[in-house]
């Protein structure tokens, strides 16, 4: 079977906001509170950086839960590792995820300036250079038959986008506007050209956007 590249559990806000201006090492969303974004996820058991026990069951639960279902790889932007701009002056700082980041497979970093590859428990860092195209070669042999997760952010997501490389994405939009910062969209309906468009609606009250290729 076709390894695929998906979207998972990416929130956005109502008018397509995924992440805020000026993004600090205190601040890894910018002017954007995460907490208000991934409220809906951080309520659920299954939610990957739960540390107490507990979490609601449901909609939104099966969703985190599907997050490492099939992965073998991830690709990220350079600003979801982290905020830094330009050459790596600071090889020590590895990462806002601490020792135990959530991913537990080797994770792609985009960026324009290279540093070594390091790995925190079961997760293997690397710096790569290249096309979506290509960087997405690498992570597939990586994955060994499993699927490719493309992490984000927003720019990365839009990149891979434009290079027609997306096979399915789950987008989740929450009941709020935040009128500035990276957007995903103006409307999901501008995706309709190449994909299905399921919109799930959660008790919680964000709405479950469910994309796969036509």
């Amino acid at each position: 079977m076709a390894q695929l590249l998906r979207v998972q559990n990416f929130n956005v806000s109502s008018d397509g906001i995924g992440a805020g201006e000026d993004q600090t090492l205190e601040r890894p969303f910018g002017h954007v509170d995460p907490g208000r974004l991934f409220s809906w996820a951080g309520a659920t058991a299954s939610w990957p950086m739960r540390v107490a026990p507990g979490g609601s069951r449901g909609l939104d639960d099966y969703f985190t839960r599907d997050y490492a279902r099939n992965i073998g790889a991830e690709i990220m932007g350079r600003n979801k590792f982290g905020p830094q701009r330009g050459p790596w002056l600071n090889h020590e700082w590895q990462g806002w995820w601490g020792d135990e980041p959530p991913f537990h497979t080797p994770v792609f970093v985009l960026t324009h300036h290279k540093r070594p590859s390091f790995t925190l428990s079961d997760t293997t860092f690397h710096f790569v250079d290249g096309s979506p195209a290509t960087v997405l070669e690498q992570a597939r042999e990586a994955a060994q038959g499993k699927d490719v997760r493309l992490g984000g952010g927003v720019s990365t997501i839009r990149e891979f986008l434009d290079a027609d490389l997306v096979d399915t994405m789950h987008v989740v939009v929450s009941p709020m506007k935040l009128g500035s910062g990276l957007r995903l969209w103006e409307s999901p309906d501008e995706l309709l050209d190449r994909f299905h468009l399921e919109a799930v609606p959660s008790p919680s009250g964000v709405t479950h956007h469910l994309f796969w290729r036509k």
